[in-house]
């Protein structure tokens, strides 16, 4: 079958094969640190296995063909001919990288790039340690009988796992000898086919109503055996481990396969002298009932007397993300009606009204919150990827490193799912990297040669926490504040009275680093301020603190979701401004006693700490830059990573919960402003980006 056949087929392979490839590149990492883990190992063995079995029924034969060698190796490490070790993975996760490449182009409708031949040939030599490694530049796909046959070999040596793929074949040319002939030069099998030959190697035999003249298989069922023609899926997967990998490695608690399979001399016969002298690789197990056929042309198949449970109806439904986006988009405008609604009862003063928009206001919250869960997906989509960035990193930096993930099932927004996996993965590599000492340097402090990098999620309340740790040398406030000064980020004086933690914040400053040498993995000062520009664009914040010696935190706040955010509602002059509520850390009114000017920014008083005050009418309303300073008003204390600051408001109208919507292209890309809405008396009102406004407004002051 062609790539483009069935597109809907392709999709569908497109989705769990990508699935498992994600596992897998947690399970290769895993399996480093467990070589012994059978169950582990098996389940890797299945990965490439299913992969590969989905890619040859497409007719994919480039990832067939690295997906079969990376299943050999894989099989040979369940038989126990050689061991799992760091110089096995630096073949095989390189190998896991091109799978992934041809995927991507899988997805953009391309024919996947083949595997180039050394790194094919070091495939090859995991099989062979012994052997110089040779280019293999054959196509070692299913469905070549060149490639699949199998070597002349000493009795008492194993079979290979091609020659169990060609005795595999023979069986299904005997059950295909009463078909249809295929057409000339194909090497495809029918659907229809394929189906008979399940049937029959599960003891359905041919549909009823066919004559007895058109059978090549028979049957001999136990009499308690279900006779329902069909095959579970763990039987034909036990089937195919068994004719291609030798049955079950040790330790595995999977189940016995319900049906075996013995190849006749007859049936061996239809493939050549060469896979008749080919051993069956599984001999038919017999129950006291059954009594064999004598006819020679013929495959005994025998079924065990288990009675199989009912299937089950199926309970989930694939859905694209695109109608998830649409249905989220109706319920943000049923929140916007929802509040004018709100709005227009409360004016009524009607007590029949206020219960209708009670029950409104009810069921609103409830479907969004319905919506919102299926757009969700557990953060450990992020977190997957993390074994093998710090494996690497660790490698390259010669370093000892352990990485602990909890939390892996907290649910969030599939947006910020995807939109938080750069900033995670730069600040893991910048604690392998920074955090992280060298071995010897680790002991001679008195700490195990190994350090460790701890990433966590959890959630509290509509936000999601997320930390990475690390148990490294931390970071020397002093340090900071003379790498501050000698870039020109400000003066010794400023410099001097900055706290400790002020000065930890300090990295997320553009251009700032505090490393000598630049290398390839980081020094250029050009990550961190990425980092936190990402995170606020978020709505988010980001926050470290460390302890010198002991090890760094850094802190991430992100909102559960991106489309409906909860403000808090402000009046400048006649207009309305919408602040995101989770920047917010209290409001207290105006007092012009508790002001001070210093080193020419106006402050408040705050329980005895200077709090920079900044008044938004001047940054907002036209021509409002020279007018006379207001008398009155409010204070809103907003936090920016660790700092904070005061916007002075005219007037607090409350909180409300909005729809985000994208500025016109008249406001499209200006700083300061994350997007508009519509307020519940109908009115349109401008969302604030805090950290835009500092930088947009406060340094140009």
């Amino acid at each position: 079958m062609a790539m483009d056949d069935d597109a809907e087929l392709l999709q569908d392979f497109l989705v769990e094969a990508g699935e498992i490839l994600e596992q897998l590149n947690e399970q290769l990492v895993d399996l480093e640190q467990r070589p012994d883990d059978s169950e582990l190992l098996n389940a890797v063995f299945r990965g490439f296995h299913t992969i590969k079995g989905g890619g040859s029924f497409l007719s994919l034969t480039a990832l067939v063909e690295v997906c079969h060698r990376a299943e050999d190796v894989f099989n040979a490490l369940r038989n126990g001919e050689r061991k799992v070790d760091a110089k096995l993975m630096d073949v095989i996760l390189p190998v896991l990288d091109v799978v992934n490449h041809q995927f991507d182009e899988i997805r953009a409708g391309e024919e996947p790039t083949p595997a180039e031949p050394a790194l094919m040939a070091q495939l090859e030599s995991l099989l062979h340690p012994s052997a110089e490694a040779e280019p293999d530049n054959s196509a070692a796909t299913n469905n070549s009988p060149a490639a699949d046959a199998p070597q002349e070999a000493a009795p008492a040596e194993p079979a290979s796992a091609d020659s169990l793929d060609a005795e595999f074949e023979a069986i299904i040319d005997a059950a295909q000898s009463a078909a249809p002939a295929p057409k000339a030069n194909s090497d495809e099998i029918s659907e229809d086919e394929f189906e008979a030959l399940l049937d029959q190697l599960h003891g359905g035999g041919k549909p009823a109503g066919k004559p007895a003249a058109d059978k090549d298989i028979t049957k001999t069922s136990a009499p308690a055996a279900a006779d329902d023609g069909e095959i579970t899926d763990d039987e034909f997967e036990a089937l195919l481990d068994q004719l291609h990998g030798g049955g079950k490695p040790t330790g595995s608690k999977a189940p016995a396969p319900a049906a075996a399979v013995k190849a006749t001399p007859a049936a061996q016969d239809k493939v050549g002298a060469a896979k008749a002298d080919t051993p069956a690789p599984v001999t038919a197990s017999r129950t006291p009932a059954e009594k064999p056929e004598a006819a020679p042309e013929k495959v005994a198949v025998a079924a065990t007397a288990v009675k199989e449970p009912p299937p089950q109806a199926e309970t989930t439904v694939r859905v694209d993300t695109k109608r998830l986006d649409d249905i989220m988009n109706m319920v943000g405008e049923l929140v916007l009606v929802r509040n004018r609604v709100a709005t227009l009862g409360l004016a009524k003063r009607d007590d029949e009204m206020a219960m209708v928009v009670a029950n409104l206001d009810v069921v609103t919250a409830d479907l969004q919150a319905a919506v919102m869960k299926t757009r969700m997906q557990p953060i450990k989509k992020v977190f997957g990827r993390f074994p093998r960035v710090v494996r690497d990193l660790a490698r390259n930096l010669k370093k000892e490193v352990n990485l602990e993930l909890r939390g892996e099932e907290t649910d969030l927004d599939k947006n910020l799912v995807e939109a938080l996996a750069d900033p995670l993965v730069h600040l893991v590599r910048n604690a392998v990297d920074h955090g992280i000492e060298m071995p010897d340097q680790r002991e001679a402090a008195g700490k195990p040669r190994t350090g460790t990098v701890v990433l966590t999620a959890e959630q509290e309340g509509d936000h999601i926490l997320l930390m990475i740790q690390d148990d490294g040398k931390g970071m020397n406030p002093n340090n900071l504040r003379q790498a501050a000064v000698a870039k020109g980020m400000m003066d010794q004086e400023a410099a001097d009275r900055l706290e400790d933690r002020e000065c930890y914040n300090l990295i997320f400053a553009p251009g700032f680093s505090t490393k000598v040498e630049i290398s390839d993995v980081s020094g250029r000062g050009v990550g961190m301020d990425v980092v936190k520009t990402r995170i606020s664009q978020l709505n988010g914040t980001v926050d470290v603190d460390s302890v010198e010696g002991r090890g760094s935190i850094i802190r991430i706040q992100v909102p559960l979701t991106l489309a409906i955010m909860p403000t808090l509602m402000v009046l400048l002059e006649k207009q309305i401004f919408a602040l995101p509520l989770a920047s917010v850390n209290e409001i207290f009114h105006l007092d012009l006693t508790r002001t001070n000017v210093i080193d020419g920014q106006l402050v408040v008083m705050v329980r005895d700490k200077a709090l920079p005050l900044f008044y938004l009418r001047r940054w907002l309303v036209a021509g409002a830059q020279y007018e006379e300073l207001p008398k009155a008003g409010h204070v809103v204390v907003v936090s920016i990573g660790a700092q904070r600051v005061g916007f002075v408001v005219d007037q607090l109208i409350g909180q409300e919960e909005v729809v985000i919507k994208p500025l016109g292209a008249l406001l499209h890309g200006m700083k300061g402003l994350a997007g508009a809405t519509i307020t519940g008396d109908g009115r349109i009102s401008l969302i604030l980006d805090i950290p835009g406004l500092m930088q947009t407004y406060a340094r140009r002051l």
